[in-house]
């Protein structure tokens, strides 16, 4: 059986961030070869100072020059390998975390009711790898060379080494400032931005209703508070972070230069020779390059680390499962046991203690007023909400114990909201697996879709989207319902399915599921138009999330006839 390994995936970027150990090892070996090689330029001007230019002797020159340009192209081809092995790491990471943070994201996005509630996830992993391959990365690996540079000024000089540690320890202090004074407001900056970027994305949604009833200058107004506080935030870190960023420059210039008048009054003396003032100055640059580029790259190295924490967050919360054992082809008995649901981001159950089962082959009719919660027990039966008490089983064994991927071509959802992906109408009805031609043109005739879909310009090759005008709400249901009843599942949740339907759909609607009946599946309508209950052999009534009736459907009618006319007439039409 497939378990959740909570352990594992808690841990499930760390171990990632573990595996690619050997990457970031090796990246320092040539880190620490390349530094090394920096200082050929150095040594390379020390001697045709000291040594060339007192002998005139071309053909050291001449070595000399062969020599330094052979260690600066093994430097070139070290930097180039650094690079590709922290582009491995890059890929490597991506693999690892990619598949798990879109599963969590999916799942975040379910359970909390928000689908734009993990949206952030995904951008995360890809500005971590972004930072890896990026200077900040490099500069953390040069760091370390800080004090070995400074060590070989002790050996120039020991005033050398002394101007040249002052140095970077007023940088590393100006690099804690930065810290202190962008740190805190950076993560609050990060945190309105995603606030102002989710709210966005929200009103998009919800675009038509905006434009329809003159709600824009309302939205952008709200929206545009959002965008304003987050863009405030970020200013002041800007200006803050380029403030020191400047004085940090600013110093490290003027530190060369002071160390180059330094250099020229122990040559002066007698105490170092020419080639050491000038050598003395480039390798101090050199020395403070990487907090330079560190201090530039502050908010870099900040917003990677929110970005690695948000991640461990997001992956924690939702546990991959264990490789389940194969259960065997369902056939469609469904048994609900006590089951209590509460809806993703609220404390108060929309489902409490339902109870029902249905062999393989029936239909049960769920009907109630608005919010008695018809819609969760949907949910709740095929799995897609967690249930806080009770069990969802399908031929015995829970519903939960079953592999998503493996259970889903048995399984049949038409929801209220038809939600149809980017791709062709072929691709969404067979929920884009491998293409079946035959099953898809089977499923789209019982749907009674097939003609208008040929209609189209590009028939069952016409592209769509989740948010494309191709296609009126009764088309979008039925190609709905043609993807709900592809290959044949064993069990079927139709939450209204008829509510766009014309006459002529509602027809094909009812032939379509009388013949999944007669192939054995299992079916549940939730519906508020009565006239697809003449399918139902069984009925339950909900309220307020309870069972208010359950039985046999001419029971339950033959009980409520005498309130309504309309169910004297279902049971003449059965």
């Amino acid at each position: 059986m497939r378990t959740l390994d909570s352990k594992s995936d808690q841990d499930i970027v760390t171990k990632s961030l573990k595996s690619l150990q050997s990457y970031f090892w090796y990246a320092t070996l040539f880190s620490a070869s390349i530094n090394l090689l920096m200082l050929t330029p150095i040594i390379y001007m020390l001697q045709v100072y000291d040594r060339v230019v007192s002998s005139g002797s071309m053909s050291t020159l001449t070595m000399l020059t062969l020599l330094m340009m052979l260690l600066l192209l093994s430097s070139g081809g070290f930097e180039w390998v650094r690079t590709r092995l922290l582009v491995a790491a890059n890929v490597r990471l991506e693999s690892d975390l990619r598949e798990p943070t879109s599963k969590a994201s999916a799942l975040n996005s379910l359970y909390s009711g928000n689908p734009t509630a993990s949206m952030g996830a995904m951008h995360d992993l890809i500005a971590l790898r972004q930072f890896i391959t990026g200077s900040g990365a490099f500069a953390i690996m040069d760091a370390p060379w800080v004090f070995i540079y400074i060590g070989v000024m002790f050996i120039f000089h020991p005033y050398f080494g002394v101007a040249a540690l002052i140095a970077a320890l007023v940088m590393i202090c100006l690099a804690v400032i930065t810290q202190k004074v962008t740190g805190e407001r950076l993560k609050d900056a990060n945190l309105l931005s995603q606030k102002a970027n989710i709210s966005f994305q929200n009103s998009l949604k919800n675009a038509e209703v905006i434009q329809g009833m003159g709600m824009a200058a309302n939205i952008r107004g709200r929206d545009g508070v959002l965008q304003d506080d987050a863009m405030n935030e970020q200013a002041f870190v800007s200006v803050a972070a380029g403030r020191l960023s400047a004085i940090t420059k600013s110093f490290r210039l003027i530190s060369q230069s002071l160390l180059l008048g330094l250099g020229a009054y122990l040559s002066l003396n007698q105490q170092i020779s020419p080639g050491m003032m000038i050598a003395g100055s480039l390798l101090l640059g050199r020395a403070l390059a990487p907090i330079d580029i560190l201090v530039a790259n502050w908010k870099g190295f900040i917003a990677a680390t929110d970005q690695l924490s948000r991640l461990k967050k997001n992956l924690s919360g939702f546990p991959r499962e264990r490789a389940r054992m194969d259960l065997p082809i369902p056939v469609g008995n469904l048994s609900v046991n006590q089951i209590v649901v509460t809806p993703p981001g609220s404390e108060v159950a929309s489902v409490r203690a339902v109870n029902f089962s249905l062999e393989a082959g029936e239909a049960l009719g769920v009907v109630g007023p608005s919010a008695a919660g018809k819609t969760s027990l949907a949910r709740a039966v095929l799995g897609v909400w967690p249930l806080r008490a009770g069990t969802v089983r399908l031929d015995g064994a829970d519903i939960s114990q079953w592999d998503r991927d493996k259970l889903g071509p048995y399984l049949g959802y038409l929801p209220q909201d038809i939600e149809l992906f980017d791709g062709t109408i072929a691709e969404n009805i067979c929920r884009f697996s491998e293409e079946d031609s035959e099953k898809i043109v089977e499923a789209c005739q019982k749907a009674g879709v097939h003609e208008m879909i040929l209609g189209l310009p590009e028939g069952y090759d016409t592209l769509i989207n989740p948010y494309s005008g191709s296609l009126s709400a009764g088309q979008r249901q039925r190609v709905g319902l043609a993807r709900a009843i592809y290959g044949n599942p064993k069990l079927i949740v139709l939450d209204e399915p008829n509510s766009n339907l014309d006459d002529q759909g509602e027809t094909h609607l009812l032939k379509a599921l009388s013949q999944m009946k007669d192939a054995g599946s299992t079916i549940i309508i939730i519906t508020h138009r009565t006239s697809i209950l003449s399918l139902v052999d069984k009925l339950m009534i909900l309220k307020d999330g309870m069972v208010a009736r359950f039985g046999q459907r001419d029971e339950i009618l033959q009980a409520l006839s005498a309130k309504s006319p309309n169910i004297t007439q279902i049971q003449n039409q059965s």
